[in-house]
């Protein structure tokens, strides 16, 4: 199905202009053909875009909450009329079926209506008479420019968990897409423009890491909130550190389910497999580890290879596609790696996915569902995030074991436990030390007003994604002390 390429642009105040860098192409990840190009965001041209958005900033911050809600409720509207086609650009760009992507633009928006909440949601604290005649209260004021980082796998829904709280709140915002999959950012700042928010407030560039250290170095930019792989996420972090920003960074994850004895298969089997081999297993919530406690390894076993063999590859918009292909060519090389890995480390490869192929599309990044079987903790394959759909099977004495494996991992962002017991249910939710917690749910995904949890290596900073969190990541708050006479 070949398609002409879109030449792609930035979004600078108010206008869609080209940058200067050099050219990059956008493949579709099932057929390898050109979906689109951009030029590469230069620093010159990152100076230029936070210089327009820090003049846009001070009329910006003086709007009335409401106003910026309404504007906001305007733009969810939009999307919501747009959700079709949205979705429709993540398969294509992204490679995840129609479903998912469908799914993904929905919780985007749970997002923004959140973030409509700002009346309330950032208000801040009185106490009268804090001391005899002394009144103190707390105001909360946006930062000015706020740069949001964002990665491949999610390009409908990650950077709405910044962009609505951020102009909420009456920051200014730099939104750079990721270079890999740019035409679902690009469409939605299409509604943005078309919504009317005023120049310079929300700017999209599209570029890689140099451009992203363009933005984070600026001396007008004030937060940074970033999504993506561990390794990036830490150098992020410091360089945020090192210029004196505030920085949220979501990053890696190794996340495990454990199934009990008493776990109802019927309904376990299914969801693991989703857990795991949704988005073609690029998701930071995905089950990349199923720990079987006890004799449920006997139950377990079979149920869970005749299920991943059942997961059906194909293109994205294909009503009987169950999983799609991965993001890069690379990307696929790097997968089967990890599977070869695996399998010289001891692993049993029960189900391979390795040279996978979809018939009509023979140009695809195709992996296929994997599952890896008798599997060590010490093993490479069990402990490192290999970001594709490869489900590692280990096995644990009882729950308290189960939980120091999940417990050893440097990462901790979600865990879940499938179980019929409230008792083991409590103990797993309790001790697990992991930021989203799963009973019976392999992804441990929050609403929109909660926020995204995240410890150890996969989250550095104090305040989260989403939420009440949002609200205070993106404001500051300040201190009045009052006295009359």
């Amino acid at each position: 199905m070949a398609m002409s390429a879109k030449l792609l642009k930035n979004y600078v105040n108010g206008e869609w202009v080209s940058a200067s860098g050099s050219g990059v192409e956008v493949p579709n990840p099932a057929t390898d053909e050109v979906l689109a190009t951009y030029n590469e965001t230069t620093r010159d041209d990152a100076n230029a875009v936070v210089d327009a958005a820090q003049n846009a900033f001070s009329k910006w911050r003086s709007t009335p909450p409401l106003d910026r809600a309404r504007l906001l409720m305007k733009l969810k509207n939009a999307l919501d009329e747009s959700q079709d086609a949205l979705a429709r650009t993540v398969a294509l760009e992204h490679g995840k079926t129609y479903q998912e992507a469908w799914l993904e633009i929905e919780r985007g928006i749970e997002n923004v209506e959140v973030a409509t909440g700002v009346t309330t949601l950032m208000q801040g604290d009185v106490l009268e008479d804090a001391a005899s005649g002394i009144d103190e209260f707390a105001i909360r004021q946006p930062l000015g420019v706020c740069v949001s980082l964002n990665p491949f796998n999610f390009p409908g829904m990650i950077p709405l968990w910044s962009l609505p709280y951020a102009l909420a709140c009456g920051n200014t915002v730099v939104v750079k897409g990721s270079p890999r999959v740019p035409m679902t950012i690009v469409h939605m700042f299409e509604l943005i423009s078309e919504v009317g928010f005023p120049p310079g407030v929300a700017n999209l560039v599209l570029g890689g890491g140099e451009t992203g250290e363009a933005l984070i170095e600026h001396p007008a930019t004030r937060a940074v909130s970033f999504i993506g792989s561990t390794s990036v996420g830490k150098a992020v972090y410091l360089k945020a550190a090192e210029f004196g920003k505030r920085v949220q960074v979501g990053a890696g994850a190794k996340n495990f389910g454990v199934v009990m004895p008493d776990a109802n298969l019927d309904n376990a089997v299914p969801n693991l497999i989703a857990s795991a081999m949704g988005c073609s297993g690029q998701r930071c919530l995905a089950l990349a580890g199923v720990i079987a406690v006890g004799d449920a390894y006997q139950k377990l076993r079979d149920p869970l290879v005749e299920a991943t063999r059942a997961v059906q590859l194909g293109f994205a918009l294909d009503e009987k596609a169950g999983m799609g292909p991965v993001i890069t060519r690379d990307a696929q090389k790097r997968i089967e790696g990890w599977i070869d890995r695996g399998a010289a480390e001891g692993a049993k490869v029960a189900v391979d996915g390795r040279g996978a192929s979809v018939e009509g599309y023979p140009e695809g990044y195709w992996v296929g569902p994997t599952l890896l079987d008798e599997c060590e903790p010490e093993m490479e394959v069990a402990t490192e995030e290999i970001f594709g759909p490869v489900l590692s099977l280990l096995r644990a004495r009882d729950l308290d074991h189960a939980i120091e494996l999940v417990n050893d991992s440097r990462y901790g962002n979600a865990a879940a436990i499938y179980t019929s017991s409230g008792a083991s249910a409590r103990k797993f939710r309790y001790e697990a030390s992991a930021g989203n917690i799963g009973v019976n749910i392999g992804v441990a995904a929050p609403m929109a007003y909660f926020q995204f949890g995240g410890a150890k290596d996969s989250f550095f900073g104090t305040l989260h994604a989403q939420g009440k969190n949002a609200f205070e990541f993106f404001t500051d708050a300040k201190i009045c002390v009052e006295r009359w006479f």
